[in-house]
């Protein structure tokens, strides 16, 4: 959709709104197109490697079995 600069000035919440939607506008000015509104999308953070090293502990047992506990799963509470 393409618009012209007085109408996306009286007009900029309806314009978010199809924003929104999925709608692409442009903005022109005397019938030539300036600018484009786009939606917003947040950066990804970037992932930092090793950053809970050390901070965390897995036991030697933190997997075994436990007949209290696998008796509740099998049998219900």
């Amino acid at each position: 959709m393409t618009v012209n600069m007085h109408e996306a000035k009286t007009n900029l919440s309806k314009l978010i709104t199809l924003l929104d939607k999925g709608e692409e506008i442009v903005i022109a000015k005397a019938g030539n197109p300036v600018a484009k509104l786009v939606s917003y999308t947040p950066d990804k953070k970037k992932r930092s490697p090793n950053l809970l090293k050390d901070k965390i502990v897995f036991y030697e047992d933190f997997d075994s079995s436990n007949d209290e506990i696998t008796t509740l799963f099998e049998d219900g509470l």
